[in-house]
């Protein structure tokens, strides 16, 4: 079995076809067109090793002197079944077949008139049936993590020696020591709160050649190593094993739209065509999402958007180009099985073609059928986040493609409910959103959040406050679909808009902090009572499988008020299925106590008599004719168990 060959999509350019072509033949007319100068140099390849019954691979080798160059395996079985190699001699690309080999050390050998190089090779047993990924589902809470600030395990790589810049945790863009050990030591912190299923954000490799303003991972370097700052690779996998024997599971955040701007490709691109453009000239990203979902738009205005340079510095890469295509497959599948992953979060997803995403992710899911992935579509309109979910074929301007997405995260949702808790924009706007749920092929499955590592913290907006949170949480454990939370959320963390004043670390979890908030000791009055709350929600929501799977009808929406009922017998009414489970759950968004009139005549709660409170919250129920009457104090949320 091997990967599919990426298709070139017609749509993305006729030059495309040009373009790759004269890249082909150039890369060809490496082989006999240069006069030998030296005996090859091998001074990288990628991945650094592979595994064995898995499709064949590509290598692509880095060195010096491999023109006219000829590549074999010594030892074991695996086989080199064609070699392609750039003009300058600094690349080349090997067609790795495995499948039928055996695990062990090997060596690729390169030779040419002047002498022969070898390198060290591994091919690894695949993971066992039993170590495969386990995917994440709406019965998980996911926990966002951004290793470098959130705990400190490992003091020996706070200062490495081979770093023109140390961690500086005055700075607020350097490294600031955080690790993959300190997560590790804070797995049952998380555990004990509800979290089963932890994000991190990028490990890749930012350091070479930068400054520490590369420590959120969103830079990469080097695609196949740990940031030493945080680890290494035996650090991650300690990680995933101690996750695992807690019944836990871990995401690896994955950016295939792009690399930093110190990456060795930005100098010397193994093609002509490996990216959009070069340092000195290529075109600023958009964010015009609707030049791909509009079928009419401008191919030019979907050329900025797909083609483009995020932040106008890191380089963008051309997915159309197959062989980068393979490579970034390839990319995944070696994180997945070097470290026994569950899922992947997909970063920067709109600006890739969906081509790609259909071949990325067929190749992922034929591997790994339980694997999910959730990509970040930043956008607060349900068509445009939902045009990019997998489960159906879309068309646009870029064809018609099925992205095969397990889901996109809500965004649409937390715009709603960030309007709505902090502004006090109407509370109608959560059920409007749920009302479009039509449009996702598995709205079950979406990713519902209060912030993350790109938005301003909850607290910091305008108009916040702990009860609003509160109310958040409440909506985050009952609504349908996988809450995600953001380290520090949980304990009322603040923070502004931006990175890195979004982005600070968890207090206590670095050697020189005055208070541990990992801690009940340790946290303030206020931490305290928020995080209770946290884990009462998530703890309940764990203990009650309706909460994460069932149906969900909204009862009441208003400008204050939301009321909302979950069930798991499709809407049978308390008379006509009396064993069914049911929850109900109203929230009262305005600052002063409320008297809510719920009907409930032609809904799961008709006939329901009895109604006792999950979390005691101030809040009571009252029985009417076709009626609950719901007392609610200002800013609070209740949930109640729902029988005849």
């Amino acid at each position: 079995m091997r990967l599919p060959v990426a298709k070139v999509n017609p749509l993305r350019g006729s030059c495309f076809l040009a373009v790759f072509v004269l890249s082909i033949a150039q890369l060809v007319c490496g082989v006999g067109c240069v006069a030998q100068s030296a005996k090859p140099v091998i001074t990288k390849i990628d991945p650094p090793n592979w595994f064995t019954e898995f499709p064949d691979s590509l290598l692509l080798v880095h060195g010096e002197h491999l023109e006219n160059t000829t590549f074999a395996v010594r030892g074991g079985d695996a086989r080199i079944t064609q070699t392609t190699i750039s003009p300058n001699g600094h690349w080349a690309f090997l067609m790795f077949a495995t499948s039928n080999a055996r695990p062990g050390a090997i060596e690729i050998a390169a030779t040419n008139s002047k002498g022969s190089t070898v390198a060290p090779y591994v091919l690894s047993a695949r993971r066992s049936e039993a170590e495969q990924p386990k995917g994440f589902s709406s019965a998980d809470v996911m926990y966002l993590i951004m290793p470098d600030r959130f705990a400190d395990g490992d003091a020996a790589n706070d200062d490495l020696k081979s770093f023109r810049d140390p961690d500086d945790r005055s700075a607020g863009f350097a490294y600031h020591g955080g690790d993959l050990r300190g997560i590790t030591d804070h797995l049952d912190y998380l555990k004990q709160m509800g979290v089963t299923t932890i994000w991190t954000t990028p490990l890749y490799d930012n350091s070479a050649g930068q400054s520490g303003q590369t420590y959120h991972g969103y830079s990469a370097t080097d695609m196949y190593a740990v940031d030493p700052h945080l680890g290494t690779m035996e650090d991650y996998r300690a990680l995933v094993v101690a996750a695992h024997a807690r019944g836990m599971k871990v995401v690896l955040d994955m950016v295939p739209n792009h690399v930093g701007p110190a990456h060795s490709w930005a100098k010397d691109t193994p093609t002509p065509d490996w990216l959009h453009g070069t340092v000195g000239a290529h075109i600023r990203v958009n964010d015009d999402f609707k030049s791909v979902t509009d079928v009419k738009a401008d191919p030019a205005r979907r050329q900025v958007m797909l083609d483009g340079w995020f932040a106008d510095i890191l380089p963008d890469l051309n997915q159309d180009n197959p062989y980068v295509a393979q490579y970034l497959a390839q990319n995944a599948i070696w994180w997945i099985e070097s470290a026994g992953l569950d899922g992947l979060r997909i970063d920067t997803f709109p600006y890739v073609p969906r081509s790609f995403w259909q071949y990325y992710n067929g190749a992922l899911h034929t591997l790994y059928p339980q694997m999910t992935d959730v990509g970040e579509i930043f956008n607060g309109d349900a068509h445009i986040t939902s045009f990019f979910a997998g489960g159906r074929a879309n068309q646009g301007s870029d064809g018609s493609f099925d992205t095969l997405l397990d889901t996109p995260f809500d965004y649409p949702m937390y715009f709603a409910l960030r309007g709505a808790l902090t502004h006090h924009k109407p509370m109608s706007a959560v059920a409007d959103i749920l009302r479009e749920d039509t449009l996702y092929p598995h709205p079950e499955r979406l990713v519902v959040f209060l912030g993350n590592h790109d938005t301003k913290r909850f607290l910091s907006e305008d108009g916040a406050s702990p009860e609003a949170l509160r109310v958040g949480f409440g909506l985050l454990a009952t609504l349908r679909g996988m809450p995600q939370l953001y380290y520090g959320d949980e304990i009322g963390m603040k923070g502004g808009s931006s990175d890195p004043d979004n982005r600070k670390d968890f207090p206590g979890g670095f050697p020189k902090d005055k208070k541990d908030a990992f801690t009940d000791a340790g946290r303030s009055a206020d931490q305290e009572a928020m995080h209770h709350w946290v884990e009462s929600l998530m703890q309940l929501r764990a203990q009650t499988p309706v909460l994460q799977s069932g149906q969900l009808q909204v009862l009441l929406a208003d400008k204050d008020s939301l009321a909302f009922v979950r069930d798991e017998d499709a809407g049978k009414s308390c008379a006509a299925a009396p064993a069914a489970v049911r929850y109900f759950v109203v929230a009262n968004n305005s600052l002063k106590p409320q008297g809510i009139s719920v009907p409930i005549a032609s809904s799961a709660l008709n006939g329901c008599m009895k109604f006792t409170s999950a979390l005691q919250d101030g809040a009571t129920v009252q029985v009417g004719a076709g009626t609950l009457q719901v007392q609610l104090p200002g800013e609070s949320i209740g949930i109640f168990r729902a029988q005849p």
